[in-house]
């Protein structure tokens, strides 16, 4: 199933404001982008996309109340700072299983709590 028909069975007749939890693990990204996922999921606290096929999160809206994620079994690499500016109170970050072969990587996520 692909990311959108899955965020939409997942909102249960919910408009997105209202959704505080999306999983939406094994479901299919087209070219290991996010798809359907917007700003709109203002009070989102809860989102895992894991072995969904990721390559990037480049697309990750704001999402302000977000504080899990669960990136775990995809194929990313790199460009976290997406994550720091856009997930301003995550707390949790799951990112075991990917490509993430540099340390250095994971700066942008260390910066931000030191400020």
């Amino acid at each position: 199933m692909d990311m959108r028909k899955r965020i939409v069975l997942e909102m249960r007749n919910r408009k997105p404001g209202e959704v505080q939890e999306l999983i939406l693990d094994n479901c299919c990204s087209i070219e290991g982008n996010l798809q359907g996922l917007t700003c709109e999921f203002s009070n989102l606290e809860n989102l895992s996309l894991i072995n969904v096929g990721l390559i990037s999160v480049s697309y990750m809206p704001k999402l302000s109340k977000l504080k899990k994620l669960h990136l775990s079994d995809n194929k990313i690499s790199g460009g976290l700072e997406v994550l720091a500016e856009k997930l301003v109170n995550l707390t949790y970050l799951n990112l075991s299983g990917n490509s993430i072969k540099d340390l250095g990587s994971l700066e942008p996520l260390v910066s931000r709590h030191k400020r």
